[in-house]
């Protein structure tokens, strides 16, 4: 009788062990798909220009009466130090999450 109980919560065990290992690999399925992640902030531009040779981001901030605060949020992958010729940057927008 004490080998079939044993046996017994032996078989439990791995049920309990199997049964977690599926809810883990669900649960992190689940959140990959962004289910419960949160959508970064979209940027919908209304306006945007084309960089020139020697622009940089405060110029063109202050050439259009944007504050710099304005115009980085508005541009968030925008790197100011790296800018090239052609780049478009956005002026004026809205924010959409």
């Amino acid at each position: 009788m004490a080998k079939a109980n044993c046996n017994a919560s032996m078989v439990l065990t791995v049920l309990m062990l199997s049964f977690l290992l599926v809810v883990c690999f669900a649960e992190s399925r689940f959140l990959e798909n962004g289910i419960l992640k949160p959508k970064p902030a979209t940027v919908q531009c209304d306006s945007v220009y084309g960089v020139k040779s020697g622009d940089t981001c405060f110029e063109i901030a202050e050439g259009f009466n944007l504050p710099t605060k304005v115009f980085n949020s508005i541009n968030p992958n925008l790197n100011c130090t790296a800018l090239f010729v052609g780049q478009w940057v956005c002026l004026d927008g809205e924010f959409s999450s």
